[in-house]
Formats: C-alpha cells, structure tokens, sequence
C-alpha cells in the first residue's frame, strides 16, 4: 500500500476561511469564468464549426480552459445538485461526442484551423489539453456517475497511447507542456486499467531521452533525464505539472531514481527559487525559474497556475512519504501567492502576482514591450491566455484533498491543512469520522474530535512558523515532540478530542541576503498568512517606511475587505525640498497598517509593498 491524500468527496467544509470562499467560488465565480469564455467563444469553439474569415478563431489552448471550467463544475457538483451546471458541462460533452473522431482523437483547434497538422507541433498543447480533459471526464464521473465523458477520454488516451507508444508516430516524443503525465495516472487511478499508468510512465521516461535538437530544452525540461534532473529549470508550471507527474509515478512505481531526483527539486524551488508568498517563476521571458536567489520583487511573475502547480507538487510529496514541510508549502501557497490571484468579489483575477507594485514605474519613458514586463494594479475578468481563473475555480472546490493523508500502514491519519470540516473516511477496516472546530487561519485554535480511530494514531501537522504549540488531549495537555513535523497521538478510545493551539501573532520573517532585492528588509506574518502595505492605508513612498525592531503590534478585524489587518510603530524620513543633502538621519514616527497580501488591490489601484526596511 501507498500513502494516499483523502479525496475531497470524502471531506465537507462546514464553516469559516474556506467555507466563504467555496460559496462564493460555487455562487460567484464559477459563473463568471463561464460567462467571459462564452463571451470569447471558447464553449462555442467545442461546435467545431469555425471557418477561415469568422471572428473568434479557436486558440490551440482554449479546449484546456473549458475542460478546467467542467472540472470545476464536476466538483461544485459532488457537494450538491446544481442543474444549471449540470447542463452546461452535458451539453459540452455532446459537443465532444458529436466531434471526436473515430479513432478517438479530440481538439478543437487542429479539428477546424490546422486538421493536417496533428501530433506535428509539439508546443501546440494537444497533450495538454487532452491531460485537462481527462481530468474533467474522471471529476465528472466521479461526482454524478456519468460515464459518457469519460468513455469519449477513454478513447481518446487508447489513441495517444497507439500514437506515441506502440506506434511511435507522431513527430514529438513528449509533450511540449506537462499536464497529461498527472491526467493519465488519474484515469488509471478511476478505471483501474494499468495501460494508462504505464503510457503516463512512458511519458515520464522519454522526457529528455531521445536527444535530438527539440528534445534539448530547457524551457520544458527536456533539456536531460528527468531522473537526472536536480534544479527547477524552465517554464515554472510546465515544471511543476511535471514533477507532480513524476511523484505520482514514483508513489505508484515505488522508483527511488525518481524520489532522488524530486527531493532535489522540491528543495531547490523552496529553499532558492521561491517567493514568500509561496509564488515560484521570477521572470516574465519564459514565465519561468531563473537561478538561485533571483526574486525580484517589483516585476515577480509568480503566475498564478504556478502557486497552485507547486501546491499540486507538494501535495504529492507528502504522499511519497508525508513530512509536515509539504503541508508547510501548501499552506504557504493557498493562504498567499495562490489567492491573491482572485478579487474578494470572485469575478476578477491576477494573472502575475507581484510582491511590489509602483505605479510611478508606469510613467517612465520606456519602450512598450518594458511597460507590458510591469505587472497589473486592477485584476481583470479574462485574459487571452485565461490558464488562471477556470485553474482557480478548479482549485478551490476541491482543496478539502489537501487537508488528510492516510499512511501506507493504514494506522495513521495525517492531518495536513487545519479548516473547519467533518470529514469520513476508512482508515484500514475503521470506519473513521474526524470534525476540525476552527477561525483559521485567524485564530491557531483548532478542535478535532476523531470518532472511530481505537488502536490508531493521528498526526497534526505543526506548521514551521510556529514557535510554540500545545497539544490537549481530552481535556489534558499533552508532552509531544514533533517528528517530520508532526505531532502524533496514539489514540486509545473510540472517541477523541484533541484541542490545538499554534501561536499566530505577527513576526517578522528574513530572507537569505543572497536575494539582493530583500537584503536588510523583513516581511511580516502573522500564522500562514503573509502581510503586505497598501499606499491607500500608509501613504505614497512605500518603500520610505521602517518598521520598529519594537513594533508593538495590534490585530483587528477590518470589515471592508473581511480580513485582519496589523498595525505596526514605524518611521519615515523627515521630508526636506533638495534633491541631495549631507545625510541628517531625521525620522518621524508614523503607524503603518499591513492587510493580507491576499487581499491587495480590492479597493483601488494604489501602490503595494511586502518587504520593509526595519528601524
């Protein structure tokens, strides 16, 4: 047996932070994502239709868009019956039907703009958006138990799998973006048919073997061997789409080459080539990693899809073998870099999240491609190349999967991510219900009851950044030392309470002076929650404020964007009229207020800053 994440059927968020947020994704956003795709053709594009000369000519990417949007509804339809949704995402489903060819093959690009053309551009993303539409077809079958969708994919991965594996004819190997490695190993993991695993495998394998000129790119890590890969190199979704493909095979395969090699790569991106935030790809040229301690601040990439891949990525580490660090990592990403990427109204998003905004770096007088390389201040509804909000949507739905692992024993049960929920699951022959009682990440206290776990252990994630924890046990403090990060119980009852308390007060967090753009500034957190000013709140020149080594924090509640904010003692420079002077030192005490980094850019286009000078 292998360690194995909780699905999110098996897990109902009942209250609090993600409760809000999955109403407003089932009532709110997923709407608006379907809305702007049909206002830009692409649920019309699955008519398979177009000619040369009709506006909205399908993109190679757009089947990838609206199969993350049906995902989305799949999981928005596991909780609850919805027959708008349900509708929508049939009536895309005939539309494939209607389209796909006999053999199999779908796409609404090379069907009607480039039919002669497949399986000939390896960049042109068919294995991709067939990884996406799988992924759809099982989320469906899986929340309604309709098996036409996923019958049509079935059909469709015996294709590639003809083409790519036992006839070995199409003119690319592997795909120029990574996606359909985790798709297949999902399809294996529903149907049970190990001739998916095992195409997924190929894939895995092939990367970077075959040597030839187009093999030999860094940009989609076929620049070598995937087992013999040790940095986080290239596009930094394709990247990690890919490494969340090679753990699950490494977990199916038991491969040790592999588990080498992503241990390497988990530790390069986290320890060298990511952002506070959780956001990983610095650099717009590529949307991809760059070198170590190369995070620039102002003109971070940080793609949304990006945060949510190394989300992906961490949470299949922890089920190669689970250690609180990837827990730590998937906090980090859904707490910061991954939501900012939405509005708190549900309707707008971020494609790049920056850890710095200056408006004035607008102004400049700078050729148009330079001012395209400066990130947004206003989210928008769609984008051409729309990856991020139907990713979101997708995302969110389904992040109760993150929250439990059941280890390969199947005696104990990791407790990963703290919400509030009532989760049922089998752990072994138990029949286990396990309830978390939680404001989190608002308040570290988490109350669990676990009913059914006799003769099992449960373990809690103690995040990193926490300095101090209890552990009560039926009423009773409890002496645990943490191993790989969690705090384990051996639970003697049928019946359990565990009480929880992390310390969530603000702190400053430093950052390796290599990273030139942090040296000498602090970032401040408060539990997993990164903090960030706005001008709106502290005024123009950001940058001018240090905050006091003596800061005398205070935690409120701001109504306006439903969040806690922070204020902090800090100074700023005395002001004074010359553009140089003999250097005099004169500060002037001022109050600086920090609101969630998530929650930037929700009230008017202003400047933003995460990393502070410290007085």
């Amino acid at each position: 047996m292998r360690n194995k994440n909780v699905s999110y059927k098996n897990i109902d968020i009942t209250g609090g932070f993600w409760k809000d947020r999955q109403d407003l994704n089932k009532i709110v956003t997923i709407y608006a994502v379907r809305d702007r795709f049909k206002d830009t053709g692409r649920f019309d594009a699955f008519k398979c239709d177009w000619t040369e000369g009709k506006p909205k000519k399908p993109h190679f990417f757009w089947d990838s868009d609206v199969a993350k949007w049906m995902e989305s509804a799949a999981y928005i339809l596991s909780k609850e019956r919805n027959e708008e949704l349900e509708k929508e995402v049939d009536a895309l489903v005939d539309l494939i039907e209607k389209n796909q060819d006999e053999n199999g093959y779908f796409n609404i690009y090379f069907t009607v703009v480039e039919p002669d053309e497949r399986f000939t551009i390896r960049d042109a993303h068919e294995l991709y958006c067939a990884g996406h539409l799988i992924e759809a077809a099982v989320a469906y079958y899986e929340a309604t138990g309709k098996d036409k969708f996923l019958k049509l994919m079935k059909k469709y991965a015996d294709y590639i799998e003809k083409v790519f594996k036992i006839e070995d004819s199409a003119e690319f190997a592997t795909p120029g973006h990574e996606e359909i490695e985790l798709a297949l190993v999902r399809l294996y993991r529903c149907t049970g048919e190990e001739k998916y695993l095992n195409l997924s495998k190929h894939f895995i394998d092939s990367r970077g073997a075959r040597g030839d000129k187009e093999e030999l790119m860094i940009y989609n890590q076929s620049h070598m061997p995937v087992r013999e890969q040790r940095t986080a190199e290239g596009h930094s979704v394709r990247a990690c789409y890919l490494y969340s493909g090679m753990a699950d095979i490494a977990a199916e395969f038991d491969d040790e080459e592999l588990k080498v090699a992503l241990n390497s790569l988990f530790d390069n991106i986290v320890n060298r080539r990511m952002y506070v935030t959780g956001g990983i790809g610095s650099s717009h040229h590529g949307e991809a990693f760059t070198i170590d301690y190369d995070l620039p601040n102002p003109n971070a990439y940080a793609e949304t899809c990006a945060a949510i891949s190394l989300a992906m990525f961490a949470g299949r580490m922890n089920e190669i073998r689970p250690n609180g660090k990837y827990g730590d990592i998937v906090e980090k990403v859904i707490y910061n870099g991954f939501l900012s990427g939405l509005s708190l109204d549900g309707k707008s998003f971020f494609y790049e999240n920056p850890l710095e905004i200056v408006r004035a770096d607008r102004t400049r007088n700078v050729s148009w491609p330079a001012k395209e390389r400066f990130p947004l201040t206003k989210r928008k509804e769609v984008f051409d190349c729309s990856c991020c909000p139907p990713n979101v949507t997708r995302f969110i739905a389904s992040i109760g999967g993150y929250v439990y692992t059941v280890g390969s024993d199947e005696n104990t049960l990791y407790v990963n991510q703290y919400m509030e929920s009532v989760s049922n699951l089998k752990l072994g022959d138990a029949d286990v219900e396990i309830t978390q009682k939680t404001n989190y990440p608002w308040d570290g206290k988490v109350n669990i009851t676990a009913k059914g776990m006799k003769g099992k252990t449960l373990a809690l994630r103690i995040p990193a950044w926490s300095e101090e924890f209890t552990v009560e046990i039926n009423g009773k403090t409890a002496d645990i030392k943490p191993t790989d990060g969690f705090a384990r119980i051996e639970v003697d009852a049928d019946e359990i309470s565990a009480a929880l308390r992390l310390d969530v007060s603000p702190f400053f967090v430093e950052c390796n002076p290599k990273v030139n753009a942090n040296a000498g500034r602090v970032a401040l957190q408060a539990g997993p929650v990164v903090y960030c000013l706005e001008e709106i709140d502290n005024g123009p020149n950001l940058r001018d404020i240090s905050i006091s080594r003596e800061p005398d924090f205070k935690v409120k509640w701001f109504d306006e964007l439903g969040v806690q904010i922070i204020e902090a003692k800090a100074f700023r420079t005395k002001p004074f009229d010359e553009l140089y002077r003999r250097a005099q030192f004169e500060k002037e005490e001022c109050k600086a207020v920090f609101i969630p980094y998530f929650a930037f850019a929700n009230r008017e286009e202003c400047d933003m800053l995460v990393w502070t000078k410290v007085e």
